[in-house]
């Protein structure tokens, strides 16, 4: 296990990433044109996530909202019909199409096809307010989809969701990569759990923290 996810997984990672961007190149292109004469804006999106052992890097994907939609509205949760998603966005959001430039992020070595969703900086909470088991999550390359996303998606509250990362973290092996890769293309297909309903996760992590002064 300690082989496969420590050199093998990378090797795989970095051909398939290679492969499917040379692949995916002209159809890649096109949704990059639709997105520019969809709405004004920049066509990749870049936003600062925690990856494997705390280090900070750029995501990149397809612009699916308008610019600075999070300083509006919901801030960073797009609920179903958020006003803030582009015509175009709407489409490759139900299709996981905006998610293709981390191809890149793959290549780069900041992430995995297969492994915990990597984290905002500030959200669901700062780096520095995990909890000791809950940084474990870290411990490996974050992913285009993962564990918790197979189990629930975005239909799982943060502190569960990490808590489904750390079990990955535990039993990381290719028989279980292979299995999430196809849970996650069933999900794709009948774009299950795809709706944000964790708002009120920082709601719950102060109540732990307040409970712990007591």
């Amino acid at each position: 296990m300690m082989l496969y996810s420590r050199y093998i997984k990378r090797i795989f990672d970095f051909l398939l990433a290679l492969i499917a961007l040379i692949t995916l190149a002209i159809p890649m292109a096109i949704v990059a044109v639709i997105i520019k004469l969809d709405s004004p804006g920049p066509v990749i999106f870049k936003q600062k996530r925690i990856g494997k052992n705390g280090k900070v890097f750029e995501i990149y994907k397809f612009r699916s909202m308008c610019v600075g939609a999070e300083k509006t509205g919901s801030g960073v949760y797009s609920g179903k019909g958020d006003a803030r998603v582009t015509r175009i966005g709407r489409i490759i959001r139900a299709t996981s199409i905006d998610e293709l430039p981390q191809l890149i992020n793959i290549l780069k070595g900041d992430m995995s096809f297969i492994g915990p969703r990597p984290p905002l900086t500030y959200h669901p909470w700062d780096y520095s307010e995990y909890t000791e088991e809950q940084l474990r999550m870290f411990e490996v390359r974050p992913g285009i989809t993962g564990w918790a996303q197979v189990n629930g998606r975005k239909d799982v509250e943060w502190n569960h969701r990490i808590e489904l990362n750390v079990w990955y973290v535990d039993n990381v092996t290719l028989l279980l990569d292979i299995k999430i890769f196809f849970l996650t293309i069933f999900k794709v297909f009948t774009n299950a759990d795809n709706e944000n309903t964790g708002a009120t996760v920082q709601k719950v992590q102060a109540e732990e923290k307040e409970t712990e002064r007591v």
